[in-house]
């Protein structure tokens, strides 16, 4: 299904985009590392962006993740019911993760439009960047995972349908 497909792109592309952020927090966690114990003068930045770079990786995988089926999973149930069965359940399972995460999408998104208009910053130490690129990153990567939770959905209502997750979007 070409909806499947389009939502599985934007997943791995995502999911590439947060791995491809791991260079930079590892070249930033080393300079501040060799400055802070090298020359005795640590950064006014490492913190902060640290956190907002590993918190990027985790937003960013969270869709390619569910796409890659590497989430938790209730095994037990799973293995006592028949593909159709574990199918319905793991449907309507989607189908509400998706509504919450739509929901959280909408609220992430106004307090990113919100932090933009009053230019606030994050507080947290000297530095203080603005932080409505980080709550952008928050939004994006909630509004991602919502939608890679309805195109599971979408795939497990085809198959209780009857039709094979191949012709579902995989």
């Amino acid at each position: 299904m070409p909806i499947i497909r389009l939502i599985g792109r934007l997943s791995l592309w995502s999911g590439r985009l947060g791995a491809f952020v791991v260079l930079p927090l590892v070249l930033a966690m080393v300079f501040e590392v060799v400055s802070r114990y090298a020359f005795a003068a640590p950064t006014a930045w490492a913190f902060e962006l640290s956190y907002m770079m590993m918190g990027t990786i985790f937003l960013l995988g969270l869709s390619y993740a569910v796409l890659q089926n590497q989430h938790v999973n209730v095994d037990f149930i799973h293995q006592m019911l028949p593909r159709r069965g574990v199918a319905a359940i793991d449907a309507v399972g989607y189908l509400l993760m998706a509504g919450m995460l739509a929901w959280l999408t909408n609220v992430l998104v106004a307090n990113a439009i919100g932090v933009y208009r009053t230019g606030e910053g994050s507080g947290l130490s000297a530095w203080n960047p603005p932080i409505w690129p980080y709550r952008c990153i928050y939004a994006l990567g909630f509004g991602l995972f919502a939608l890679q939770c309805l195109a599971k959905a979408i795939e497990n209502l085809l198959i209780v349908a009857g039709r094979d997750s191949e012709e579902a979007g995989r």
